[in-house]
């Protein structure tokens, strides 16, 4: 949840300071996504790699095995809020 917060968070600087909201959402977004599938590639490495790097395959942090439903939950989130303050303020700059 706190990974929703903070990619509002920066969303919201970004849109007020350059009233661009979506670029700064989806830095965000892309942040926190890079971030799970990093910790889904450690995840892998220990459950089926043998604790090597080298045995990973290249779509190692893509293998669903190696998520949770925390993970999913920390990159799914944020995208979803930026979505939504994203569009609120295309709503509210139509008004």
């Amino acid at each position: 949840m706190t990974h929703a917060v903070f990619a509002v968070l920066l969303q919201c600087v970004t849109g007020i300071l350059t009233g661009r909201w979506l670029v700064g959402g989806l830095l965000a977004a892309a942040f926190f996504l890079g971030r799970e599938i990093a910790q889904a590639e450690y995840r892998w490495i220990q459950l089926f790699g043998h604790g090597k790097r080298a045995n990973m395959p290249v779509w190692g942090g893509l293998d669903p095995a190696a998520w949770t439903l925390k993970s999913t939950l920390d990159a799914g989130l944020p995208a979803l809020a930026i979505l939504l303050v994203f569009a609120l303020a295309a709503f509210i700059k139509r008004r």
